[in-house]
């Protein structure tokens, strides 16, 4: 799973890294969140970026869906270039079976774009016009080690938006 921040304000002389959630990104972390709580199954492994905006929108997913996961901060997720991405997938412990990504764009479309070149055809559509704040795709992969993660090698399951759970 590739969870998007929620929209990230803009306060004049904070730094990119510090910016926190806009009160429409607190709104967004807080709807996606609560659909996040109501999907099986829950991650084992959550990994956040250090940027606030990534730790504010994990911070409004509902225990339900925190509790149990192993959940790790890392730094390599902000501003992770495609490469990084999918070598921080790879380290993934074979014992994981869900593992959750909070982190940014234009990282996450690219590793989306990447990994799932194929998938249900309302999710790839959707995919296709961008991955918006608070977006979140669902990509299966069929093998036991996540090191084998490649590109081509998963199937896009899903890919939500505000504008699709809401419906």
């Amino acid at each position: 799973m590739l969870l998007r921040h929620a929209e990230a304000a803009r306060p004049e002389g904070v730094g990119d890294h510090d910016r926190p959630l806009s009160p429409h990104g607190r709104r967004q972390g807080a709807e996606m969140g609560k659909f996040l709580a109501r999907q099986e199954p829950a991650p084992d492994l959550v990994l956040v970026s250090t940027a606030q905006r990534t730790q504010e929108t994990w911070a409004l997913v509902p225990d339900a869906a925190r509790h149990g996961s192993g959940r790790r901060d890392e730094p390599r997720l902000y501003e992770a270039s495609l490469e990084g991405l999918v070598e921080l997938i790879r380290e993934t412990p074979p014992a994981v079976d869900t593992l959750l990504l909070v982190g940014h764009n234009p990282g996450f479309e690219q590793l989306t774009q990447s990994l799932a070149r194929t998938g249900r055809p309302a999710a790839l559509s959707r995919l296709q016009r961008g991955y918006p704040t608070a977006g979140l795709a669902i990509i299966d992969f069929p093998m036991d080690d996540w090191a084998a993660a490649k590109a081509g090698s998963g199937y896009l399951e899903r890919f939500e938006s505000l504008a699709t759970i809401s419906q």
